[in-house]
């Protein structure tokens, strides 16, 4: 079966590869497609076993996209509507952020003016029910679809709360809910402003405007945007954004594709709102597209300090197109150019991350470009940050704390006991409230593997394959001895990682985005850094050249 669903996905490809003259291309066209189709109905008629039509072609459909880049997929009926939410941040639902752990589909957040809120859902209630249906006989991505409906309908929930002994029942109308691309802004220090912008759907360069001018008349004489874990979006938007800081009648980006009509250049049309003011754009490798848009642009003109890691390398565009039964096709139709001539993809997805960004550049892909001031910047994947901040992973402790539940579990726990909390910012857990919280979780399953025990693993496995276990088989055993000894002492030894990433979640059951985000700042060495850099207007022009 194997083999024959790769064939398919080999013939869908020859669709896609021929530079043949137009009728021999037209040829070649129609002849594999009337190959497809008699293999699929062969297949279908005579396999052992009787199979799914609907697999088996979106299996050779991905199979085909997926020989062209990561961006270009197919999008069926039942996922356009989620496809769309992603593109214009509405839909109809009631305000409510979901996740599954364990067999419990909980509240995780809610946005502040919806339903969700004024209904009196909680962060940390399970939903047992929705309208009816068992959300345990369901999956996530269904239960995901029966939250959302069309504006105006109505949906009751059934919910257990932590302390209260019967399940309650909750109505809501479904609203129109706008996700913000301006989750929070705020003055950080006394006089820098703060942005965050999470997303390119429509508004978003609205949204930093308005976010920019308020904190301008709050005093700020410098601003951070924030664009770590950005994917992109509209890149329209992302123009829009960079004329806030750059002057009218500029390129900021241009756009070049096989066909003509994708060969954009896109220029800022609009005033400015400030020129002048101190800029730091932060960036990791989860900042994407459009994100990176930003960003290369405000680093070509040696317009911002460009601060954290490199970013994610996703230098394409894409558009959709509509196919037959309402799916769609999101097809890359061009590659994108930041004023310097500089395309920050990279072709070689085989030496991406886990998470799919950017790892080690070779230099032998890498090609210099020159910024307004005479600065070296360069292309082949992603956007090299001017200062770079070393962040560090969670340790293992704080993923599974986090992945089991237990951080969540326990702020519900404490939300209960506490029905009022100081400010976000000034919110912090006490050291006999932490360590009430470890006393929690050692009455929990709390195990995991550290890399350095997979290694050790490995070690032994290989040593048995080699015939020399036996021969260090004690030296293994008293290491992970060991590391079982540290693994006890864990919670203390990352209090500060685990500490935070409670306070996070706690602050966010009385104060949603905003509280974790304002939590967070404590803990974030790219957020000192940057106040550091623009209250030293020195180092600023020196980093830019001014």
């Amino acid at each position: 079966m194997k083999k024959r669903l790769a064939f398919l996905g080999l013939l869908f490809g020859f669709l896609l590869l021929s530079f043949s003259p137009p009728a021999d291309r037209y040829f070649e066209i129609a002849k594999n497609l009337d190959i497809f189709a008699t293999l699929f109905k062969e297949v279908n008629a005579l396999y052992v076993d009787d199979v799914n039509p609907n697999k088996l072609v979106r299996t050779g459909i991905d199979a085909m996209l997926n020989s062209l880049d990561p961006y270009t997929n197919y999008i069926p009926e039942d996922e356009v509507e989620d496809f769309r939410t992603l593109n214009t941040g509405q839909y109809g639902g009631i305000g409510a952020v979901t996740r599954e752990i364990g067999k419990r589909t909980v509240v995780t957040m809610m946005y502040d003016g919806y339903p969700a809120v004024k209904g009196g859902l909680k962060i940390g209630d399970e939903i047992i029910k929705m309208d009816e249906v068992e959300l345990s006989k369901i999956s996530m991505e269904e239960a995901n679809h029966l939250m959302r409906g069309q504006v105006g309908t109505s949906i009751s929930l059934l919910i257990k709360r932590y302390g209260v002994k019967d399940p309650i029942k909750l109505d809501f109308k479904r609203e129109k809910i706008k996700v913000s691309n301006v989750p929070y802004f705020g003055m950080i220090a006394n006089s820098v402003g703060y942005v965050q912008l999470s997303d390119f759907t429509p508004d978003a360069s609205k949204e930093v405007k308005n976010a920019v001018v308020t904190l301008k008349e709050k005093g700020a004489k410098g601003i951070v945007l924030d664009l770590r874990g950005n994917p992109g979006g509209l890149l329209i938007e992302a123009v829009n954004i960079c004329n806030i800081f750059l002057p009218k009648g500029i390129q900021v980006v241009s756009t070049k594709g096989k066909i003509p009509d994708n060969n954009i250049n896109y220029e800022t049309l609009n005033t400015p709102v400030d020129l002048e003011i101190p800029l730091v754009v932060l960036i990791n490798r989860g900042s994407a597209s459009a994100s990176e848009i930003v960003a290369g642009t405000l680093q070509d003109f040696d317009r911002a300090v460009i601060l954290g890691e490199r970013s994610y390398g996703k230098g394409l565009v894409q558009i959709p197109r509509p196919l037959s039964y309402n799916a769609q096709v999101k097809i890359t139709t061009a590659k994108y150019y930041t004023p310097t001539g500089r395309c920050i993809q990279v072709l070689d997805y085989t030496h991406r991350r886990e998470d799919g960004s950017v790892g080690s550049i070779p230099d032998s892909i890498k090609k210099a470009f020159k910024t307004t001031r005479g600065r070296t910047v360069y292309d082949g994947g992603g956007i090299d940050p001017d200062i770079s901040v070393e962040t560090h992973e969670p340790t293992p402790a704080a993923q599974v704390l986090y992945a089991s539940g237990y951080i969540f579990d326990y702020g519900t726990i404490y939300a209960a006991k506490h029905p009022t909390i100081p400010e976000a910012k000034n919110f912090n857990l006490s050291e006999g409230e932490y360590q009430e919280f470890m006393s929690w979780v050692r009455t929990k399953e709390f195990n995991y593997r550290s890399p350095i025990e997979i290694q050790l693993s490995q070690l032994a496995k290989e040593a048995r394959t080699e015939r020399f276990y036996e021969e260090l088989k004690p030296q293994i055993e008293q290491i992970q001895a060991r590391l079982n000894e540290s693994k006890k002492s864990d919670l203390i030894t990352f209090k500060d990682q685990i500490k935070s990433l409670l306070e996070e979640d706690i602050v966010a059951r009385y104060y949603f985005e905003r509280g974790q985000v304002e939590v967070s700042f404590r803990q974030d060495p790219e957020i000192s850094t940057t106040i550091n850099v623009l209250n030293n207007p020195a180092q600023y022009k020196k980093i830019l050249n001014l």
